[in-house]
């Protein structure tokens, strides 16, 4: 479907506006294909394709919401009205309400390659096939493939409220992922692998199984160290999972209800000066860029960090108006199923001046961290405190040494920021909303033996 089919139904509920209401609509439709490669064949292959509407209403400081999985008119309106009962019985909220307007211009972002919606089950097949043929070949002690998947999505969504917003987008999302097995009878490690784009170019299925073999094979022979404090050394996917649970702190909402290690420290130096964080949806070669957010404004470049430095959080209406500020265009949510919230939505460190290579050496002794688990359990967003099982390799020399399993590294977050003695110039795209760089942290407990 178009954004002009979709904008039909979208104003056909406006129309239907009754004095003193504000309403917001969002109208989606979506087709998503996964394929499965095992053995050479194919495991399965789904496709599914979906349309459904989100319906917001606000009345005398009252907000309702109702969604559903269909855009008959019959449907629609049925959740409109659904959505007017919500707001009826809802609490009185004097910060909700719709945003309007603000001038900031909408970036220009193609975001959408025809050739994803033109590829043909047999092409998307092959990819699977190819992805998993290449991770076997990779080296004599793969054992096998846990998974080689293939999945692609296509997007269309409008956005249009009474307010004066009106938004449209279509995307194209596609990924490979791949997860191995490696070693013997007496020891199996798993590895994984990834590539994703916007589209066919940004594949790379050579990559993704080189990055899984690697992974499998770095932990062959790993046991635990004893237990000592030593700068640790993320590798890009760490990082990138490390931002993520940071960047919930910076959202104007959790800082509002005093669930962030970071409010009312704006101008503070809160990390070291080696990290400016950024927030910038408006650059494309992140997979979740997009030119506007989930309320309707433009996306812009939001500088949280600078040079250490706290510059600022993001916004959505609803946290700007409980905050005193502006909305930063930060608004994100769950498609047309839930209603928005301030979050960040493509987090990334700049760059320092150094390969990964050279950081790595420069670190002479320390830990270099691969994998984690129990991430988000083990980290407190209010206290900032931060514990996690870990997998890596040591770093003796400057150079990898053995590999390391089951051992715990603790701090804080805000310790952490504060302990960044370096940052290569790696930065690579993840399948987050943060992407992935290497970075060195001093001084961290590690917890082994």
């Amino acid at each position: 479907m178009t954004p002009d089919d979709l904008f039909q139904v979208a104003d056909s509920v406006l129309d239907a506006a009754r004095g003193g209401e504000q309403i917001e609509v969002v109208v989606s439709h979506a087709r998503e294909t996964e394929v499965r490669a095992y053995d050479g064949d194919v495991e399965a292959f789904t496709s599914s394709e979906s349309r459904g509407v989100g319906i917001r209403v606000v009345h005398d400081g009252r907000q309702g919401f109702a969604y559903a999985g269909s855009i008959e008119a019959d449907v629609v309106f049925e959740t409109l009205a659904e959505a007017r009962d919500n707001a009826m019985f809802s609490t009185g909220d004097e910060f909700v309400g719709l945003v309007s307007p603000d001038g900031v211009e909408v970036v220009e972002m193609d975001l959408y390659d025809p050739r994803v919606a033109a590829m043909s089950p047999e092409e998307k097949i092959a990819l699977a096939i190819e992805l998993e043929q290449r991770v076997l070949e990779g080296d004599p002690r793969i054992l096998g493939v846990e998974m080689a998947e293939y999945s692609d999505s296509i997007d269309t969504a409008v956005l249009a409220s009474t307010t004066g917003i009106r938004s449209a987008s279509s995307e194209t999302a596609n990924a490979l992922i791949v997860y191995s097995l490696a070693g013997d009878d007496d020891e199996v490690t798993t590895g994984f692998g990834f590539s994703v784009g916007r589209g066919l170019d940004a594949l790379d299925a050579e990559a993704a199984a080189h990055q899984a073999v690697d992974r499998a094979l770095r932990l062959l022979g790993a046991s635990r160290v004893a237990s000592q404090r030593l700068t640790v050394v993320f590798d890009p996917w760490v990082t990138a999972q490390f931002l993520g649970v940071i960047g919930e702190s910076f959202s104007g909402i959790e800082v509002f209800r005093g669930r962030s290690f970071l409010g009312g420290r704006i101008g503070e130096r809160i990390a070291s000066p080696m990290v400016t964080l950024v927030d910038d949806p408006t650059d494309r070669r992140w997979p979740t860029a997009s030119p506007i957010d989930d309320e309707g404004l433009a996306t812009r470049r939001n500088v949280l960090i600078d040079g250490g430095v706290l510059n600022g959080f993001v916004h959505d209406g609803y946290s700007a108006r409980a905050n005193g500020v502006a909305s930063t265009g930060s608004a994100v949510r769950a498609g047309f199923k839930s209603t928005p919230a301030a979050g960040v939505q493509a987090l990334s460190l700049l760059p320092g001046p150094r390969s990964r290579e050279d950081l790595i050496a420069s670190v002479g002794d320390g830990l270099y961290v691969f994998e984690v688990s129990g991430l988000h359990s083990g980290v407190n967003p209010i206290s900032g405190d931060f514990s996690t099982g870990v997998e890596g390799v040591m770093i003796r020399g400057g150079e990898f040494a053995e590999p390391v399993k089951e051992v715990t590294i603790a701090s804080t977050l805000q310790r952490m920021l504060g302990d960044v003695t370096d940052v290569a110039d790696d930065v690579t795209a993840m399948p987050l909303e943060a992407t992935g760089v290497t970075i060195a942290i001093g001084d961290v407990s590690v917890s082994g033996d």
